[in-house]
């Protein structure tokens, strides 16, 4: 075997390896016991040792030296084993296992503080977490900014201040859009109480015709949707909440997203790096594109106001037209996940702005409550009424992932470019989501994006299904075209 041969054996070994860990991390969520939290949390932290002393094996090293790219392929693995390698000898071992218990540990606290409104509880792990996420910045980032060294986890490539100028355009706008739009009358707002069981049959339907291999996929229920794994195992979970049925819809929709693109990406590259989604902003684009170009079009929602008829009876909305209008709705509300496609934006680019002060020590985790109130009130105009609707509503900080939140405005820029290329190629579409069908749109999404995982960089990837590279002019145009319809602007 030649040296690429040699250290691609292994690191197959190691993305098994990463998909058992990733596994513990579905289970807690959506299986576990709550007596088996302390369990876990060493479970995790071993996980995390034995990865993360595979990661930086000195045989690694060697291996890239020798190892010769004879393809675009071998290349791409060669690009992602290289700079995972070098991010990875930065950090201790000690400080990796540390982070997996704290974070695992944290999760849980998370989700009872959450639950009984209670933030004080939270801030104490919060700020370990916080420190130990610190450290291994500061590790990576050497003399660089050590937010960009956590932003390059999620979006390689990317880094605060480039996001900045492309979010900084985008508030403009959609700020006066909010305030058009908010000066209208409101469309209907759906009413009544819808069984949870249907909806979760409903769910399921939409998942499969939005192209969810339930052969190598599985849904369950969580406090927070997510989807896990890749290859041969991608699991996706949901929520319901009996007045709220759009909520359990339209998160199904969203990580079918996610988990059709690491569904869809070539067999051959089955556990290795290529094998995987590229970026969380790649990623991000899918799910995004699925629930709102696709999911929220008036073709498709015409097609599910007439199943959530056959599912659900006569629920006070009188045709197709006004329910299109009613799942766009835009109104007041404090869950990013539960906002719409105007407002959405504005929650991220509040999260992403405090989370850079509150790493680059300009915000104490003590003040962060105080903090995000003010400016979500600054930002929306009214006040976070509880914990549970501001600062304890997202999971993410509680497993550390600081500098995740920006890739999803990101997807959302690259899901305006993508969809401006959709629509191109196939000008009829709206004839194939008006039945339910979107065999078209995401085998296009295969075919131009999908397939390739981590073949090419998060800006080559979209650059290469889109025809042009990211940037912020479709999304904005695709907002306002179908805003200003619904709204009469």
């Amino acid at each position: 075997m030649n040296a690429y041969q040699d250290l691609m054996s292994f690191q197959r070994e190691t993305e098994a390896l990463a998909q058992v860990a990733g596994r513990l991390g579905w289970d807690q969520e959506a299986m576990m016991p709550e007596g088996a939290t302390a369990q876990r949390a060493e479970e995790h932290a071993a996980m995390a040792h034995i990865l993360h002393a595979r990661r930086i094996d000195p045989r690694i090293g060697d291996w890239l030296e020798k190892a010769e790219a004879t393809d675009e392929i071998a290349a791409a693995n060669l690009r992602e084993i290289k700079r995972s390698f070098a991010r990875t000898a930065k950090v201790p071992a000690r400080l990796a296992a540390e982070l997996a218990k704290t974070t695992s540990l944290a999760h849980r606290i998370w989700a009872r503080s959450r639950a009984e409104e209670d933030v004080a509880a939270f801030l104490p792990i919060l700020q370990q977490v916080v420190d130990l996420r610190k450290e291994e910045a500061a590790a990576i980032a050497g003399d660089a900014d050590p937010y960009d060294a956590l932003l390059d986890d999620y979006e390689p490539g990317a880094t605060g201040a480039s996001l900045s100028a492309m979010f900084n355009a985008l508030r403009p706008r959609l700020v006066d859009l909010r305030a058009a739009i908010l000066d209208r009358p409101a469309p209907a707002a759906l009413t009544g109480s819808f069984d949870e069981a249907i909806q979760l049959a409903l769910s399921t339907k939409l998942a499969t015709a939005f192209g969810y291999d339930l052969t190598t996929g599985r849904m369950d229920k969580a406090v927070h949707p997510f989807s896990s794994g890749s290859g041969l195992d991608v699991r996706i979970t949901t929520r319901t909440n009996p007045i709220d049925p759009f909520n359990c819809f339209y998160s199904t929709i969203h990580e079918v997203g996610h988990a059709a693109y690491e569904q869809g990406i070539d067999d051959k590259h089955l556990l290795t790096p290529v094998g995987r989604g590229v970026s969380m902003g790649v990623h991000e684009s899918q799910s995004r594109i699925y629930e709102n170009q696709l999911g929220r079009s008036r073709a498709f929602t015409g097609w599910l106001y007439t199943e959530m008829r056959d599912a659900f009876g006569d629920f006070g909305i009188p045709d197709a037209d006004a329910f299109y209008a009613t799942v766009n709705r835009v109104s007041d509300g404090c869950i990013r996940t539960e906002a719409d496609e105007v407002q959405y934006n504005l929650h991220v680019l509040l999260r992403f702005d405090v989370e850079r002060a509150l790493m680059a020590g300009d915000l104490a985790v003590n003040d962060l409550e105080a903090a995000w109130n003010d400016r979500f009130k600054a930002d929306f105009g009214y006040a976070v009424d509880k914990p549970s609707n501001g600062l304890l509503q997202d999971v993410h900080w509680s497993e550390g992932l600081f500098g995740y939140f920006p890739t999803y405005t990101l997807g959302n820029v690259y899901a305006g470019c993508l969809h401006e290329a959709l629509r191109a190629a196939i000008p009829d579409l709206d004839d194939d989501l008006a039945r339910g069908d979107t065999l078209r749109a995401t085998g296009w999404l295969r075919e131009n994006l999908q397939q390739y995982g981590a073949l090419r960089t998060p800006v080559e990837t979209i650059t290469h299904a889109a025809g042009q590279a990211p940037n912020e002019a479709p999304l904005l145009s695709y907002l306002e075209q179908k805003f200003g319809g619904i709204y009469g602007l």
